[in-house]
């Protein structure tokens, strides 16, 4: 027996069903409607980048009772909520019947990650030069998912670049890296931990 996600529904169910299905042992995979593609293709490869940076978030997480900036926390959760909405929005293709019931982001989640910038931003220093991504353990590894979060962009940007997206996810990911820089750089005050400049040499 094991544990499922409704993801329309944000509920836990469980089902009979193994992990296993051996429908991609051929390198294919199905997305929401049925279409089966190349496990190799632009839209896997976007949803699968994006499930990487949940996955990471999912690390970060771990050290939320340990030294983790407390107001982080439930903004990070909510986060991983979205990214799962994001995933199931680019698993989604624009064209699939109307009958389908399908998840798509919202403006509303891009909006939010905007006032948690400008709300994170109110207790930092101005930045006058470009900073090494470093600092702490936790800061350095949110400067990290920000990265990949920009990784995640690129490949929905290659995929759109073949078929429509939905505006919201290309908008969410791009949001969310500059959110990750933010709480990258307060995570580093919460822990006393100087920002590094950038010199050229």
């Amino acid at each position: 027996m094991l544990l499922t996600i409704d993801i329309i529904n944000r509920k836990t169910i469980v089902a009979n069903m193994k992990i296993y299905t051996r429908t991609g042992d051929e390198g294919l995979s199905s997305l929401w409607g049925g279409t089966r593609v190349s496990k190799a293709s632009k839209r896997i490869e976007a949803y699968g980048e994006v499930d990487e940076l949940n996955s990471g978030i999912g690390v970060l997480l771990a050290e939320k009772e340990n030294a983790l900036l407390p107001l982080l926390v439930p903004m990070l959760e909510n986060i991983q909520a979205e990214l799962m909405v994001v995933g199931s929005d680019l698993a989604t293709p624009l064209g699939v019947p109307k009958k389908l019931k399908t998840v798509r982001l919202q403006e509303e989640s891009v909006s939010r990650l905007e006032h948690e910038i400008d709300q994170l931003t109110e207790n930092l220093d101005t930045l006058t030069t470009f900073i090494l991504p470093s600092g702490s353990k936790l800061g350095s590894w949110l400067h990290f998912l920000r990265a990949v979060s920009r990784r995640a962009e690129r490949a929905i940007v290659s995929l759109s670049s073949e078929e429509p997206v939905t505006a919201a996810a290309l908008k969410y990911i791009n949001r969310l890296s500059d959110w990750l820089f933010t709480a990258a750089r307060a995570q580093n005050k919460y822990e006393n931990k100087p920002e590094q400049p950038w010199h050229v040499t």
